[in-house]
């Protein structure tokens, strides 16, 4: 199982995350994640960083699909790849409805034959295609051509029936949120196992990202998380895989404790058939310091 660190770039520059992606790398991380959120751009952000390192990989994990055409996606995504050396994976999802519909004012009626669509596009394009592709919803005609720039891995975020089967049909693979490893065990590995042995494709990745603290006050840490995350648990699809794992929040999904207690959870993860644990480090920012420290070892 590899080993990724999420990168908490709010309020840095780019010198900061950069030092921080330098020291990931010389640590043996594999590679380095980073959230589009109301901040940084992801994808920029990682063409801005790559200069920093030599190496490490990169992943953007995720970008939402409602707002932005496959064509704009791949042309970004391929720019990206040649500035870095081909060292990105492009995670994709369909984000949530306070999001698509408050923020943006689109519509998000059935997002999972939405999401194929687009991943139907969008892989043909960022592998250097000509496509002509007429969906119901989305149309996307044409080819780009960026000197240098290899596809990149394309995962989808899943979480649901259908979209790991989009995931396990079409892209390399999937990354979770708010799953603990019963779910990854029981559900998301065997349902895109199966969606990829059908489709003829190699067994898919599965990325799970976990809230991790190494600290000596759990209960405390999982308060932080459910005052910080605790939203979570009311958007429709974390709630439902939250539900799945027979999980009240949030909260319920991270790995806290002592090193010892953290590593034994990993490894949990690892059995589950996890291909990279996604380090996210949370709490204070004495815990969040420590979890750093102990997942650049753990690499």
């Amino acid at each position: 199982m590899r080993i990724g660190l999420w990168i908490d770039e709010e309020g840095l520059t780019i010198d900061e995350i950069g030092a921080a992606a330098k020291a990931a790398e010389d640590n043996g991380v594999h590679r380095i994640w980073f959230s589009q959120r109301l901040g940084w751009d992801a994808l920029t952000l990682i063409a801005g960083v790559a200069p920093y390192t030599s190496s490490i990989k990169y992943a953007v994990g995720v970008v939402p699909a409602y707002g932005r055409h496959p064509l704009t996606l791949a042309a970004q995504a391929l720019s990206v790849q040649a500035l870095t050396g081909n060292r990105l994976m492009l995670g994709i999802g369909a984000s949530h409805p306070h999001m698509v519909e408050g923020m943006l004012g689109l519509s998000m009626d059935r997002p999972a034959a939405y999401i194929r669509e687009y991943v139907e596009a969008l892989g043909p394009l960022v592998a250097g295609a000509a496509i002509d592709y007429q969906g119901e919803r989305v149309t996307a005609r044409g080819r780009l051509a960026i000197t240098g720039a290899g596809a990149p891995e394309l995962i989808l975020a899943a979480l649901g029936p259908r979209m790991l089967k989009t995931a396990g049909e079409l892209t390399a693979g999937t990354t979770t949120s708010w799953a603990g490893p019963e779910v990854i065990e029981s559900f998301i590995r065997p349902t895109i196992d199966r969606a990829a042995s059908a489709a003829g494709r190699p067994e898919p990745q599965v990325v799970a990202g976990v809230c991790v603290a190494v600290t000596d006050d759990p209960d405390g840490t999982r308060e932080w998380i459910r005052s910080n995350y605790g939203a979570a648990g009311s958007m429709p699809s974390y709630r439902a895989v939250l539900d799945r794992g027979g999980k009240a929040g949030p909260e319920e999904t991270a790995v806290v404790g002592d090193e010892a207690t953290v590593a034994k959870e990993i490894q949990r993860f690892a059995d589950a058939g996890t291909t990279e644990f996604l380090f996210c480090p949370v709490g204070t920012a004495a815990e969040r310091e420590r979890t750093i420290r102990f997942a650049l070892d753990y690499a």
